[in-house]
């Protein structure tokens, strides 16, 4: 799966933030860390989405392989 990413610089912080999974963002305290961050906050983020049990009825998760 590919997906972007947003990634910024604050003083000796690296940021980052999924705009396609609304309030996901990380950070750290190398671009190296920062990537594994947004991997684990991206697999944390469809995790939680994927157990939501309510949702509205015109609504459905679906799983795709890519």
């Amino acid at each position: 799966m590919k997906i972007k990413a947003v990634i910024w610089q604050e003083g000796d912080l690296w940021c980052g933030s999924v705009p396609a999974l609304p309030g996901c963002h990380t950070w750290g305290e190398s671009y190296e860390q920062l990537l594994e961050m947004l991997k684990d906050a991206v697999e944390g983020w469809l995790d939680v989405a994927s157990e939501q049990e309510q949702l509205e009825t015109e609504k459905q998760i679906v799983e795709l392989s890519l």
